[in-house]
C-alpha cells in the first residue's frame, strides 16, 4: 500500500486548532467541540485530540479540498467573515 504518512508536532497542532501552541487539552478540546458543534464533551482527550490531528492536516493541506492555505485564524476570519459567530 503507498499511504501518505504525515506528522505534526503538538504546538503546530494546537496553533492550527486554538491559535496558541502552549493551549492546554481542554482548550483544545473547547474549540473542537466549537469547530464541530458538539453538544457534549468527549469522555476522553483521546478523541479531540484525533480530530484535532485531522483539521491540523486539512488546514495545513487546504489544496487538497480545492481551497487556499490561510496561515493564521485571524487570515480565515478576514476570508470568512460571516462564519465569525
Amino acid at each position: 500500500l503507498n499511504i501518505p504518512v504525515h506528522q505534526y508536532a503538538a504546538r503546530k497542532i494546537k496553533q492550527s486548532i486554538t491559535g496558541n501552541g502552549n493551549a492546554s487539552k481542554e482548550q483544545v478540546a473547547a474549540m473542537i467541540q466549537r469547530l464541530l458543534s458538539f453538544s457534549e464533551m468527549p469522555d476522553s482527550f483521546d478523541a479531540t485530540d484525533a480530530l484535532a490531528v485531522a483539521l491540523c492536516h486539512l488546514n495545513q493541506n487546504a489544496a487538497l479540498i480545492g481551497g487556499e492555505k490561510l496561515d493564521s485564524w485571524k487570515a480565515f476570519i478576514a476570508k470568512n467573515p460571516g462564519r465569525l459567530k
